[in-house]
């Protein structure tokens, strides 16, 4: 199973980007799926987080701005960050990440590679 993260940028504060994250592989269905940044140093943290079910869980410092969302194709099963009003504090590493249970019926766990993400003032 592999996650391909993309849609990272920089942008000015106040502006908007859209994260996306592709899954793809052995997945027999997904547990949840999330999005997480770190800044160098720190802890990475948890952004949001959307279950099977389509429940949602945000920080708050990004509650109001940011949405997640996740689509099923065929194969690939896609998770979405959209990230409004950008802050300067918002500039980190996401990555996603997804908990799934495989096509041998395991429990897994799978990040993607980071996609960087700077807000300028």
């Amino acid at each position: 199973v592999q996650l391909q993260a993309s849609g990272g940028g920089s942008v000015k504060t106040g502006d908007s980007l859209r994260l996306s994250c592709a899954a793809s592989g052995s997945i027999l269905s997904i547990n949840a799926m999330g999005w997480y940044r770190q800044v160098q140093g720190k802890q990475r943290e948890l952004v949001a987080a959307i279950t099977s079910g389509g429940r949602t869980n945000f920080a708050d410092n990004v509650k109001g701005r940011f949405t997640i969302s996740r689509d099923n194709a065929k194969t690939m099963v896609y998770l979405y960050l959209q990230m409004n009003s950008l802050k300067p504090e918002d500039t980190a590493v996401y990555y996603c990440n997804a908990d799934f249970t495989d096509g041998l019926g395991y429990r897994s766990f799978r990040w993607g590679q980071g996609t960087q993400v700077t807000v300028s003032s």
